[in-house]
């Protein structure tokens, strides 16, 4: 087991680059299968889920090379529908394929992230939205076995609790389905928003009707896209609580403040000086910080 040991006390001082989004990068990643045009993703976090979602989508047929710092994604000879235990064990996002293939083939079988039960990491509200599509599924042994008989089919669709997850695989899968599609009380967070933005630039219809409402036109034709993945979120604000905590001086670049608004509005209240430009954020912590109670 790995461990991570911090020595302090010392100031956070200097600039740092904030990484892309592993968040945002999984989602679109598994929505590559649905194209067999030419893909380029850039900002792409090097992190052990990224190298494990990529296994899986080389062990489905995807040809994906890396060159100078950008994935190079095609799927122009991907037939395969099955996502093994081995690679799909250890990420939750990998039930994620599921969309796509059955979009694109009809059929797949694909692992439960959490092995055998389906109360360790639950895909119930996954399962039960996509049935509403045209999805025909069993569970057998841990494995979703499901098939769309006539293609999957638009239809109206309100999930039943709110799940990113959920929201993702199941905007995926209506790009392809015949129709219109109607998803409400959907996931909104930032990551979701990039997913969507990037369906877009390869060609899918997709609107935000309200809040928590997004409608999606079915499509036949994809684009070939170039697309950068956006920031991670969670990585600039660990950078800024810590400068704040430790009295810092920090330059944070590479990061929208827009996206981490709360967060930031947060640690002004307890007295950190931060100024705000189009790309980056500036923090200066104070000796003493004030209290703040959420």
């Amino acid at each position: 087991m790995k461990k991570l040991e911090v020595f302090g006390a010392v100031k956070l001082k200097g600039q740092v680059r904030i990484s892309g989004s592993k968040n945002a990068s999984l989602p679109i990643l598994a929505s590559t299968l649905l194209s067999k045009k030419n893909i380029i993703l850039t900002n792409i976090p090097k992190v052990k889920d990224i190298e494990t979602m990529v296994l899986l989508l080389k062990s489905l047929g995807s040809n994906i090379n890396f060159k100078k710092k950008k994935f190079l994604i095609n799927n122009k000879n991907q037939t395969k529908t099955f996502a093994s235990y081995n690679l799909v064990k250890t990420m939750r996002a990998g039930i994620l394929v599921l969309g796509p293939l059955l979009a694109k083939f009809g059929k797949a079988k694909v692992s439960l992230p959490g092995g055998c039960a389906i109360g360790t990491r639950p895909v119930d509200i996954h399962l039960k939205s996509l049935s509403k599509l045209g999805v025909k599924y069993k569970i057998i042994q841990g494995y979703v076995h499901a098939f769309a008989p006539n293609g999957l089919i638009g239809a109206n669709i309100k999930f039943s609790k709110i799940s990113v997850g959920a929201t993702e695989n199941l905007i995926i899968a209506s790009c392809l389905a015949k129709g219109t599609t109607r998803l409400a009380n959907c996931a909104i967070e930032p990551e979701v928003k990039d997913l969507v933005n990037f369906l877009i630039k390869m060609g899918c219809k997709i609107k935000w009707t309200s809040k928590r409402t997004v409608r999606i036109e079915g499509v036949n034709k994809l684009n070939k896209v170039n697309y950068n993945v956006m920031p991670d979120r969670i990585e600039a604000g660990t950078y800024l609580i810590a400068a704040a905590l430790t009295e810092g001086n920090l330059k944070v670049i590479g990061i929208n403040p827009k996206i981490i608004n709360t967060e930031i509005n947060i640690l002004k209240k307890i007295g950190a000086k931060i100024n705000l430009k189009k790309n980056e954020i500036i923090i200066r912590g104070k000796k003493k910080n004030k209290k703040y109670k959420y």
